[in-house]
């Protein structure tokens, strides 16, 4: 006689939902980021007091290809991938970096943007296992 061993769903699934939809957000929003800074540079203003180490340009490319990852890697999150978990932290740990060196640009989006980017690293490290299929 075989048992089979039903797996216990939480509503902690809902923190991987929030993650997964979180890094699609946050992978359109550097997508257009990365398109305004590429098509126009004139949108971001560059000052002597500010330090980038690239121009706009190359920060807006930047942005555009880590927006693609970082969307293709949340809809892999959402439907309950492991590496894509794996992935996940480390694209959106550098997302955070890539807002903190654009703060001079842009400060209160990038902030708002890291905070998001800190309970995305939450969700998919503490509670992302519970949405492996099985």
């Amino acid at each position: 006689m075989a048992y089979h061993h039903a797996r216990q769903v939480t509503g902690w699934v809902g923190w991987i939902w929030f993650g997964g939809l979180m890094m699609i957000l946050a992978g359109l929003f550097n997508i257009i980021t990365g398109l305004a800074a590429i098509s126009a540079e004139r949108v971001y203003v560059a000052t002597p007091s500010r330090l980038l180490l690239f121009g706009v340009s190359t920060w807006g490319w930047l942005h555009l290809i880590l927006g693609v990852l970082i969307l293709a890697t949340g809809i892999a999150v959402m439907i309950g991938q492991t590496w894509a978990r794996v992935v996940g932290a480390v694209l959106v740990m550098l997302n955070a970096l890539t807002q903190l060196t654009w703060i001079a640009v842009n400060p209160w989006w990038s902030l708002a943007v890291i905070a998001i980017d800190v309970l995305v690293l939450y969700a998919i490290i503490v509670h992302g296992r519970e949405t492996r299929p099985d």
